[in-house]
């Protein structure tokens, strides 16, 4: 199915199961409100997978990859040719979000939507390539509109090959693609109408000339390109990334398929950006993750009206905020279906 036949296929949150599992955290034994944020993400859970017991445990981590020709600019710290090397190191298990979704049981793909490389066929590996990398958003546009609306595609897809292969209570998406703070700040910069200055942060690591560069280099891109956010996809072809826009495709997918979205740190959010811009209703099958202690980050969940369930100054990328705090997610689930009520355990609720 494409993008575009998404937008208006996503339903709205289950009222009805909201209000039943909303009345089971009133009859389980603990003081009402006790479970605190734990409760309202569990009547939430609910209200997006249409069932009073809602459940996550068929777990899947879909990370998507590709390079930005704007590393040219010398906007991150690090070469371009770490994002191949780093997908390799997803697959042989060695990366951070590998170790998480060890831990957390899940299934681990790794989709090549714009890796300039040539990657080795490998069971974890989707190779969805829409082509080699971005160009220099500085210079000239990221992609042509059809090359992200192909890219958007490749997000669609993943979540329904996943979906098939494995089933999908929940999906955490993560991103591999050096440099991909400089068009996320940018993206944020068009969709929330914040300046550059607040937003970009030092990505990897950027030293202080190096985060006066890539402000210069992001203001430098939006002055060329003038997008317009009334236009989204011409937004991510003028400005965006090849991975970022997958992970907005996958968001669409998944809030289609009555599927919560726990949504990571920056490059993430920028995504959710994107696709609340494309089909508004996305915006209730997010779950936030964490803050990252990326500067725009805060703002960028402000405009969606989101609080992060954690705050542990993450700042890495690969969906491994939205890894961690899958297990508060889980813990809440677990205590909404699990624990006993007053009745089942013969006791005494308190008088009004």
């Amino acid at each position: 199915m494409r993008w575009s036949d998404l937008r208006t296929r996503i339903p709205r949150l289950d009222e009805a199961a909201m209000v039943h599992a909303r009345n089971r955290q009133q009859q389980l034994t603990k003081p009402p409100g006790s479970l605190g944020r734990l409760e309202d993400v569990a009547v939430h859970l609910a209200g997006i997978q249409a069932t009073p017991r809602p459940r996550v445990q068929r777990k899947v981590f879909l990370v998507m990859a590709g390079d930005h020709g704007v590393t040219a600019e010398g906007v991150s710290p690090y070469p371009s040719e770490v994002t191949a090397q780093m997908v390799l190191n997803f697959l042989r298990g060695g990366a951070a979000i590998s170790v998480l979704a060890r831990w957390q049981q899940a299934r681990l793909w790794v989709v090549d939507v714009g890796v300039d490389a040539d990657l080795p066929e490998h069971p974890g590996l989707w190779i969805e390539k829409v082509r080699r990398g971005t160009g220099n958003i500085a210079r000239e546009p990221a992609m042509r509109r059809e090359e992200a609306e192909a890219a958007l595609d490749v997000g669609v897809r993943a979540v329904e090959r996943a979906a098939a292969e494995a089933g999908m209570d929940v999906l955490v998406l993560g991103e591999m693609g050096i440099g991909n703070t400089t068009p996320a700040t940018a993206l944020a910069a068009v969709f929330t109408g914040q300046p550059v200055e607040r937003l970009v942060g030092r990505g990897t690591g950027l030293d202080d000339a190096g985060l006066a560069r890539k402000r210069a280099v992001i203001e430098r891109a939006l002055a060329l390109h003038q997008p317009d956010p009334r236009d989204p996809v011409a937004v991510l072809a003028a400005v965006g990334g090849l991975e970022i826009a997958a992970l907005a495709g996958a968001m669409l997918a998944a809030a289609a398929r009555r599927v919560p979205v726990m949504l990571d740190g920056f490059i993430a959010t920028a995504a959710a950006l994107v696709a609340t811009a494309l089909a508004p209703r996305v915006r209730d099958y997010l779950i936030p993750g964490h803050r990252s202690a990326e500067g725009g980050h805060g703002l960028m969940l402000a405009h969606l009206g989101l609080e992060p369930l954690l705050q542990l100054g993450m700042r890495l990328g690969e969906g491994t905020g939205a890894a961690v705090a899958l297990a508060v997610v889980e813990a809440a689930c677990r205590l909404h279906n699990e624990m006993a009520t007053f009745a089942e355990a013969g006791v005494s609720e308190a008088e009004a």
